[in-house]
């Protein structure tokens, strides 16, 4: 009994021993994961939008989470909006962790703020730095710009003065640049300055600087929505995107039920919306207002004849939704003329010349109208058809099939919407355009 009690009592002590040294592996290898030395790497590439400003604060705030040592900025940019530029700037300024801008190439325009946000500055020896003057340039954005670049510079303690100077053409500083330029440096003169920390050709020299040789580099990438909305909030992309959802619904109220044309549109506009959405800009009273607009133009199409109260409530509420969108009124007037002025010339143009191609034939249906199908196609006959009464077999909107004396002939309306089995009339023939207007509804049973 006494040699049993001995074996559990060390059975006891060995499971005991185990368990520690279990928990104290377990302790060091979250220790060690812990010290290990990450340096996110967060590359600021092309025009700058607020696709890309969702980009950087994401992975600034996946670096601050995971606790990184720094974070290194790849900026190689011709600039881009401001708005998106102060995001990635308040961003930048409110880490708690060192920073550093290294310009590759060129950080000019809002990527030189963007680069003034950072606690150091590395610049390639081949790299410029400036260029910052705002379009439109008038009194308000400069001086609002030349105040965004003072305080950054200040609060990074650099001068406040050259940086004012990269915005305001009004700024001469003697012996670097004179009255009615921009000032841009160049690496040898930023290092002259002392405007920037040093010079760096490659990533491991930024590495160096920072006294993280062995450092491992997490790069961040964009992830697929982020792409897709830097695309689509792309200046020249959404007022694309907007001509041609606009072209598409206008072409749909020239033509019968629903077609390629309105789903186009709608595939554009989805897109200019959605875009919007991933970046933060617009949110559910948009998706909301332009859901309501949508239904009313599918209402107009499908359900109510003519166009309407039903169709003027769907396009309010679809360019009220754009506005939101935008936030701005002078941004979204502009944007919305734009749009609507080019799928207008593109409506008319449409009209004009595409029929007459040999690709739109192949979609035309051709079939001879002869008259043993009940059709007739001559000119002196159609004469006599004028003031004729005869029914709509086809809805008219504004154009159709009508029969007359028991002949099937292509007609139209001077625009109103008629339905079918409505008693029309014919009130004009000019060549082979037939006019005609309704007179009374028959009874559908006839």
């Amino acid at each position: 009994m006494i040699i049993k009690s001995n074996l559990n009592e060390k059975h006891k002590i060995f499971l005991i021993i185990i368990a520690l040294f279990i928990i104290f592996s377990l302790i060091a290898l979250n220790t060690y994961a812990n010290v290990t030395d990450e340096v996110y790497l967060v590359t600021i590439k092309g025009t700058i939008d607020l696709g890309l400003s969702s980009y950087v604060q994401r992975a600034l705030e996946e670096a601050v989470s995971r606790k990184a040592k720094a974070v290194i900025l790849e900026i190689d940019t011709f600039g881009g909006r401001i708005d998106a530029a102060t995001q990635i700037r308040d961003k930048i300024m409110s880490l708690n962790i060192p920073s550093v801008a290294y310009i590759k190439n060129r950080a000019w325009s809002a990527g030189a703020l963007i680069a003034l946000s950072a606690e150091y500055i590395l610049i390639d020896k081949s790299a410029s730095i400036g260029a910052a003057e705002p379009r439109p340039a008038d009194e308000k954005n400069i001086s609002a710009l030349r105040a965004e670049f003072a305080s950054t510079a200040l609060s990074r303690r650099r001068s406040e003065e050259i940086a004012a100077a990269m915005v305001d053409k009004d700024i001469e500083i003697e012996g670097i640049i004179e009255k009615d330029k921009i000032l841009t440096l160049n690496a040898e003169q930023a290092i002259k300055l002392n405007f920037v920390d040093g010079t760096a050709s490659k990533i491991e020299e930024v590495l160096d600087f920072l006294n993280l040789k062995d450092a491992k580099i997490v790069y961040i990438y964009p992830n697929w929505a982020e792409n897709i909305s830097r695309f689509v909030t792309n200046p020249v992309v959404s007022s694309l995107l907007l001509s041609i959802g606009f072209l598409g619904l206008i072409i749909e109220f020239w033509t019968l039920g629903w077609g390629i044309a309105g789903s186009i549109g709608i595939i554009s506009l989805s897109l200019f919306f959605g875009g919007h959405i991933i970046v933060g800009l617009a949110g559910f009273e948009t998706i909301i207002l332009f859901a309501i607009g949508l239904l009313l133009l599918l209402a107009e199409v499908f359900l109510i004849p003519g166009f309407g109260l039903a169709g003027i409530g769907g396009i309010a509420a679809i360019l009220a939704s754009i506005f939101l969108t935008f936030g701005n009124i002078v941004q979204a007037t502009y944007s919305i003329l734009i749009a609507l002025g080019v799928s207008v010339v593109g409506f008319f143009l449409l009209i004009k010349y595409i029929p007459s191609t040999r690709t739109w034939r192949k979609f035309v249906l051709s079939t001879e109208q002869k008259k043993e199908l009940g059709y007739t196609v001559g000119t002196k006959d159609l004469k006599r058809l004028t003031g004729k009464e005869g029914i709509a077999i086809t809805p008219l909107r504004p154009s159709g099939i009508v029969e007359v004396n028991g002949k099937k002939l292509n007609a139209l309306t001077r625009g109103e919407y008629v339905d079918s089995n409505t008693k029309i009339k014919i009130i004009s023939i000019e060549g082979n355009k037939i006019v005609v207007e309704a007179i009374a509804v028959t009874d559908k049973a006839l």
